[in-house]
Formats: C-alpha cells, structure tokens, sequence
C-alpha cells in the first residue's frame, strides 16, 4: 500500500479534482487497498486507469454530477461525488471515500456535509441518497454523522470486483438526506479552489 505523509495543521477543504501528477498519484495510493480496488468497475492501478477515473470529474459542464476531491494540505486524501442528477425531482446520488492513510478524522462525514450544503444550495436539490455495503458499516456512520436518515435494506443492489477481478454483488443499506431535515452536529468541509 502507498502512503503519503499528511500534515496535521492544514484544514481540510473540497476542491475539483485534477489531472495533475499529485491527484493522479492520490487516486493511486487511494484504490491500492484491498477496500478500494474493486470500487471503480475496473482496477485503479495504473497511471492511465486514474486518469480514466478522473477524466470525467474535469470539466464539470460535460459531467451530469459534481465530484470533489477532499484536500488536505495541498493533497488529495478522498472523493465525495453527487451523480444520477435529477432536476426535475431535485434528487441525486452520493457517495464517498478516504484514502486508508487518512481515515480516521472525520474527513468523510464533514465531506459528506459539505457536498450536502452544495447540493441543497447551489444545485436546488431537495434528496439526496446514498447506499453503503451491510459489510461496511463504518460507512453507515458516516452517513448518520453527515445527516443521512436510514430507510432500509436493499438486497443484491450493487455490483463490485472482488480482489481477483470478479463482479460480486452487494446487499445495501439506503439513507437519504432532504434539504429540510436538520443539520448534523459538524462542520462541513467548505468547497474552495
């Protein structure tokens, strides 16, 4: 597994994501666990498989969704993403990580926040929603902390590749976030530049 040194004292903030070397090589040490390999639909092992996983989070007039990368003292530690946009029912889907190395301070729930606040305030959406593997449930937490409401079970619902490649499906749990339900009990991480 890769890791990078993190520093402590710099506050943590949503930004676009880049092509440059430094977010190419975060999303590489990001899908280097066993965790992350399958997440992408293909293996992010490659400069050239994280360029084709960024490349759609570039130009965000092109990309029905809005991706994040969750940055810390200039390096890119996570991804928090808003995808299957429906303005007409002002809905959409979330979903988020952090690098291993990163875990652990709350980065994915106040990311989670944050995009939340974006969603509801500059986009107009009103429901957000967001499904976590039943054996993961330290994704449900951050959910709960970034405000998202359990509503239930859904069974077979996601497809991922195990760690030698094969698809494998996943019984979900579902949260949902509306723009009126009340705010969690942390800061969200802002979205700068």
């Amino acid at each position: 597994m890769t890791a990078l040194h993190l520093p402590d004292a710099d506050p943590a903030y949503l930004r676009p994501w880049t092509d440059s070397e430094t977010d190419v090589e975060a999303i590489l040490a990001a899908f280097d666990s066993e965790d992350m390999a399958g997440q992408a639909g293909e293996p992010v092992g490659t400069i050239e498989a994280a360029l084709r996983w960024v490349s759609p989070w570039l130009d965000p007039l092109a990309t029905p969704g809005v991706a994040f990368a969750i940055d810390m003292g200039g390096l890119a530690v996570g991804n928090v993403m808003a995808t299957a946009i429906d303005k007409r029912h002002e809905t959409a889907w979330v979903s988020y990580w952090v690098s291993p190395h990163a875990r652990g301070r709350g980065l994915a729930s106040a990311a989670t926040a944050g995009l939340a606040e974006h969603c509801f305030h500059e986009l107009g959406l009103y429901r957000l929603e967001l499904a976590h593997r039943v054996n993961n449930p330290g994704s449900g937490r951050v959910a709960v902390k970034a405000g998202f409401v359990a509503e239930g079970t859904e069974r077979g619902k996601l497809k991922y590749l195990d760690e030698y490649g094969r698809p494998v499906r996943f019984d979900v749990r579902t949260f949902a976030r509306l723009r009126d339900d009340p705010s969690p009990r942390l800061v969200p991480l802002r979205v700068g530049n």
